[in-house]
């Protein structure tokens, strides 16, 4: 049983680092408009990870323009993802960063992690 769903995944995308919550990434999206394909790229913090096989996904949380928070939730097994970058390891003892969502401004802010 176990072979069979070994088969069936999606292999692994070997751009993609290790990712935790409250880090600052930039996922490069491959996005298709008509028959021409970009890269766009989504820069924010990681607030939520689910790491299960082929359903393994990542949100991320940006503040887009007037204050208004963006969330989009990436699937890190999906061909559409050209890379990860990670710019900041966030310091935070959570593993769902829920909170961040009522925040702005300064307590918006998370500590980086030197290690």
């Amino acid at each position: 049983m176990a072979d069979l769903i070994k088969a069936v995944e999606a292999k692994d995308n070997e751009k993609i680092p290790q990712l935790n919550a409250g880090d600052t990434v930039s996922v490069h999206v491959k996005i298709k408009e008509g028959e021409r394909e970009r890269i766009q790229e989504f820069k924010g913090m990681v607030i939520r990870l689910r790491n299960s096989g082929n359903n393994a996904a990542v949100t991320v949380r940006r503040m887009a323009s007037n204050g208004v928070g963006v969330e989009r939730t990436f699937l890190l097994r999906s061909p559409r993802i050209d890379k990860i970058v990670v710019e900041r390891h966030g310091k935070v003892r959570r593993a769902q960063l829920y909170y961040m969502r009522e925040r702005t401004g300064k307590s918006a802010r998370i500590k980086e992690k030197f290690s």
